[in-house]
């Protein structure tokens, strides 16, 4: 009888090795693939988001939908905040989406993998802002409530208040202007963020560099401190993905900035702030 020959240890260790030297030339077309598919989800979340913006200011007489409402008349005393995604949850209720400016227009709930979430920074990768308690998903997506509802943006309602309510027939150039966008708050570790904040602030007649903007060029980034792109949403309902420059970068670890150094993108109209 013959007797059958079986690997040797030296041809099974040149096989694994060669496996692996294919597995690691692989491994970066694999990676961009799957980068692709996040990013095509994402463009696909923005594009919905806006058509709700656009359908919200149809129903209201072309306003365009407040970021959120935290004080009275429009909240009573004691009452939920209630941003553009839902309400805030700081209350032992918790996160409520239906309550939320775009709930009534878009098919789908805030969770793990909703559309209001960026499948690029998924649920346990940043810290939730809302009630630390009760962690809850609300959107890793910002609006520009900056420029089209200044008065109900809190934490710059107080200094720009005094600039109009936009309404969509308005906007100057509609294709340039940031509605949403990819956002994230610098931190140890970051956290998600509901406003779309420029590169340059208000204040006192004067307009001064942000030392925090919020847009995160968070696809497609190779490497720390390359930023790769981020998903915009414009005023005229077309969603594009746009890359990094280095001196866009507050936050260059993180991949946080903004849309160029001006506020171009985000208040098209700012030289006649002042």
């Amino acid at each position: 009888m013959r007797r059958r020959r079986g690997f040797t240890l030296v041809e099974l260790l040149v096989t694994i090795a060669v496996m692996g030297v294919c597995l690691s030339l692989m491994m970066p077309s694999l990676r961009a693939a799957r980068e692709s598919g996040r990013s095509a989800a994402c463009t696909s979340n923005l594009r919905q988001m806006t058509l709700g913006w656009v359908m919200y200011a149809n129903t209201w007489q072309e306003r365009a939908m407040p970021l959120a409402y935290t004080r009275t008349p429009d909240v009573p005393l004691g009452g939920e905040s209630i941003y553009w995604w839902g309400t805030h949850g700081t209350t032992a209720a918790g996160v409520d989406h239906s309550k939320g400016f775009l709930s009534p227009y878009l098919d789908g709930s805030l969770s793990v993998r909703s559309v209001y979430e960026c499948p690029s920074q998924a649920w346990g990768s940043y810290t939730p802002q809302g009630n630390p308690d009760r962690p809850q998903p609300t959107s890793t997506f910002g609006y520009n409530g900056y420029y089209l509802t200044p008065s109900r943006t809190p934490g710059w309602d107080r200094s720009i208040g005094f600039r109009p309510w936009r309404r969509l027939f308005e906007i100057p150039a509609p294709a340039a202007l940031l509605v949403f966008a990819d956002t994230l708050l610098p931190g140890s570790p970051a956290s998600n963020c509901a406003l779309l904040d420029p590169p340059l602030l208000y204040a006192r007649r004067a307009w001064t560099p942000n030392p925090a903007p919020t847009t995160a060029f968070r696809h497609h980034a190779r490497r720390e401190g390359d930023g790769g792109t981020t998903g915009t949403a414009r005023a005229d309902g077309s969603v594009r993905h746009v890359t990094a420059r280095a001196e866009w970068l507050t936050h260059p670890s993180m991949g946080i900035g903004s849309v160029g150094l001006d506020n171009e993108a985000y208040v098209p109209d700012a030289a006649a702030w002042r």
